[in-house]
Formats: structure tokens, C-alpha cells, sequence
């Protein structure tokens, strides 16, 4: 009987799991796509979908805060959404559970280089839907030093909530909450700066209910906006409690005022 030697069965164990991890074929052409989709996908089934909106400038104008937002409200079932950079040291930014709200996210991030910006959104099957856009940065986004550690003043006011909630016209359960932190969401890739991030945020109504959870990380920009769509009506309160990677918490009570417009892009940062 004919055997496999050790190095023959490793080989053949690596084609098996290389067939197992089929992408199908990036129309960005990313060469890190496979190598990205491995690590954030797993064995889930993938495909390409324009359902999934990414919303974004084609060039960055500034690589530090690059505006993305993800609209998947035409897409049923939608568990989880991520936003993503090939290229980036920090490829994921954002794992947003949209549980009681709209599947829409806007952030900023930072760009290292020119790369891929997408969306990923994971639906009740498991299945994820892939869009993106290759977006021109000039690059440095994740390895130049926030403005507030350049100018020495990063903890005047470290931690510091800014933010508001509004009603959306003609939607009686629906709502645009925007918030924002005074952070300098450190890479790790400065010298002498230790990574240092808001991690985690949730938002929850006034009966405990959980409507919107984001695990967050450092390629997030410095002093992070983060808009989303709560399931909520006007007068009602939503709870938000985040924390960031040295152990600080932030709370904060908004009440959902009335009457916000939100145009068809979903609102700009």
C-alpha cells in the first residue's frame, strides 16, 4: 500500500483547506482580498451584492478621517455589518449588530493608503454580502500621530460625549442618533504610543432593550463620530454606555427629539 510522507500530507491538508476557503472572485481585484475575506468570513458563504451600499468620497481628501457609511436598509435579515480596508495595517474598523435598528452605520476612518474601502453585511442565513469601492488616500492614515497628541492636549478632554437623537419624518418608530467622543484612538503604530481605543459601544432603550452594539477599533479616527438608526420614537430615551481598551466607561441618557430629515444617502458626517 502506498503512503504519504509528512510533508506530502501537509500539502495535501493545505489544498483541502484552501478548497473549504473559496472566495469568489474579487471585482476590485484586491490583492489582499482572499488573505482578508479568510480571516473575517471563516467558513462562511460569501458573495458580492450592490445592495450593499458603501457610501463614500472616491478620493480622501483628508486619510485621517475618511467619511464610510453602509446602508443595507433594502436587504431583509441583516445581523451584523462590518466596515473594512484591504490595505490597511488595521483592516476592520467596525463590527457593527444593528439588533433593534436600521442596518445603517456612518463612521470616519483612516486610510494607510490606497486601498478598498467595503461593507460586509451578514444576513439571518449566515451568508455575507460584499460591496466596496477602491478609494485614493495619500496615505499615513494609521501610522501619523493624532492632532491632539501633536499639540500635548489629548486628555484636556479625554472621554468628553457630544451627540443627539431625532425622530425620522413619516417613521413613527424610527431614529437618527449621532454621537461622538473626544478620543485620540491611537494605532499602536506610532513610536512610543501604545494602542489606545474606544473598543465598545451599545445603545439601549429605557426598558433595557438592546437596539445597537459596535465593537470598534484603533483604525476608527481620531475623536469618533458614529451615527446609526435606532428603532425609537420621539420622546423616547436611549442609553448609551461605551468603553475604551484602558478600561474608562462613558454613559450617557439622549432623548429623541422630533422631526429629522434624513436624505436618501443617509445623512453626511
Amino acid at each position: 500500500m502506498r503512503t504519504l510522507s509528512g510533508l506530502a500530507l501537509f500539502a495535501a491538508s493545505l489544498a483541502g483547506s484552501a478548497s473549504a476557503r473559496d472566495f469568489p472572485a474579487d471585482p476590485l481585484n484586491s490583492p489582499m482580498w482572499d488573505y482578508r475575506a479568510t480571516r473575517l468570513f471563516g467558513a462562511d458563504p460569501v458573495r458580492f451584492d450592490p445592495r450593499v451600499k458603501i457610501i463614500v468620497p472616491v478620493i480622501a481628501e483628508d486619510q485621517h478621517r475618511f467619511p464610510v457609511a453602509v446602508d443595507a436598509r433594502g436587504i431583509e435579515g441583516v445581523r451584523r455589518i462590518l466596515i473594512f480596508a484591504d490595505l490597511n495595517p488595521i483592516p476592520l474598523a467596525v463590527d457593527y449588530r444593528p439588533v433593534g435598528a436600521q442596518p445603517y452605520i456612518e463612521t470616519r476612518i483612516k486610510l494607510d493608503q490606497r486601498t478598498p474601502v467595503r461593507g460586509a453585511v451578514q444576513i439571518a442565513s449566515g451568508e455575507w454580502l460584499v460591496s466596496g469601492i477602491w478609494v485614493d488616500a495619500a496615505g499615513g492614515g494609521c501610522s501619523a500621530p493624532p492632532l491632539s497628541r501633536v499639540r500635548g492636549d489629548w486628555a484636556d478632554r479625554l472621554g468628553e460625549m457630544r451627540g443627539g437623537a431625532w425622530s425620522i419624518q413619516g417613521k413613527s418608530d424610527a431614529a437618527r442618533l449621532r454621537v461622538s467622543f473626544r478620543h485620540p484612538m491611537d494605532t499602536g503604530l506610532v513610536e512610543n504610543t501604545a494602542s489606545y481605543y474606544i473598543d465598545h459601544l451599545s445603545v439601549r432603550n429605557a426598558r433595557g432593550m438592546e437596539l445597537a452594539t459596535l465593537e470598534m477599533q484603533a483604525a476608527i479616527s481620531e475623536d469618533p463620530s458614529i451615527t446609526v438608526l435606532p428603532n425609537a420614537s420621539a420622546g423616547e430615551r436611549l442609553i448609551l454606555a461605551g468603553r475604551d481598551t484602558g478600561g474608562r466607561t462613558y454613559a450617557a441618557i439622549v432623548t429623541v427629539e422630533s422631526g429629522a430629515i434624513i436624505p436618501p444617502g443617509g445623512g453626511s458626517q
